[in-house]
């Protein structure tokens, strides 16, 4: 698609929260937090000509590779809220992109993402294929205090804080899958927040959250999941997919 009339370099977008996206106590969802940033950011490349359809005259697709989540108050049912995006950098087979989430004047989140170039037919990162100059890059404007880290998965026997146990077993199904034909970003997210302390979700507790996709998972994978003290990862054939990390 052409680029949209009123693109802009930095976009912002309302939502209103529905009782779907939301915790019994009217609080949002940690992942549906993270589907809005999603749902933002193929809006933004959408009307900046390098959306998922221009993409794939290429065979190319965005892919998540990092997430950085910093949230200080959840919203809740029925809430107004603005998501800003900018891009940050964007070179070759490498992007990232800012978000913050506004509730009111209000920032109450701000999220890192770092995306790669993906050939949907060789399943392997490649230089992006469309120009970008469109967009204006803001590498001095960060939506966090901190910045990506490098998560411990090193399962070390003789270092409690390492040590890593297998604590669910699951198997991609067709809901798990999204447009790329590979589990969608948030649903590595859904499993791990599934074996956590459910209050601690419910409560708004999780103060920030960091994500590393490692390898992709496809329909009817099997894989196991391990937790250390603050660190969950899923794996498959004993390597690691997917890690998170979180701070209560």
């Amino acid at each position: 698609m052409p680029i949209s009339p009123n693109f802009t370099s930095v976009l912002y977008k309302d939502w209103e929260i529905n009782f779907l996206q939301c915790y019994p106590n009217g609080n949002l969802k940690y992942t549906e937090l993270c589907n809005l940033f999603q749902l933002t950011a193929a809006a933004h490349s959408e009307l900046g000509g390098i959306s998922f359809s221009d993409m794939q005259e290429f065979h190319q697709a965005w892919v998540l590779s990092k997430m950085l989540v910093e949230v200080h108050k959840l919203p809740k049912w029925k809430d107004k809220v603005t998501v800003k995006t900018w891009i940050k950098s964007l070179e070759n087979s490498r992007s990232v992109r800012c978000l913050e989430l506004y509730l009111g004047e209000e920032k109450v989140v701000g999220c890192e993402t770092f995306w790669a170039v993906f050939n949907t037919q060789t399943r392997r990162p490649e230089s992006l294929a469309l120009p970008s100059d469109q967009f204006e890059k803001y590498p001095e404007a960060s939506a966090t205090h901190n910045s990506f880290s490098k998560i411990n998965i090193q399962n070390e026997p003789d270092c409690r804080e390492t040590r890593f146990t297998t604590i669910a077993k699951r198997q991609v199904a067709l809901s798990d899958l999204d447009i790329v034909n590979h589990m969608n970003s948030v649903k590595y997210l859904e499993w791990c927040l599934d074996t956590i302390n459910p209050k601690d979700l419910i409560l708004g507790k999780l103060k920030s959250f960091e994500m590393n996709y490692l390898k992709e998972l496809s329909l009817s994978d099997q894989a196991t999941i391990a937790q250390n003290e603050s660190v969950i990862t899923i794996n498959k054939d004993g390597k690691t997919c997917f890690a998170l990390s979180f701070v209560v």
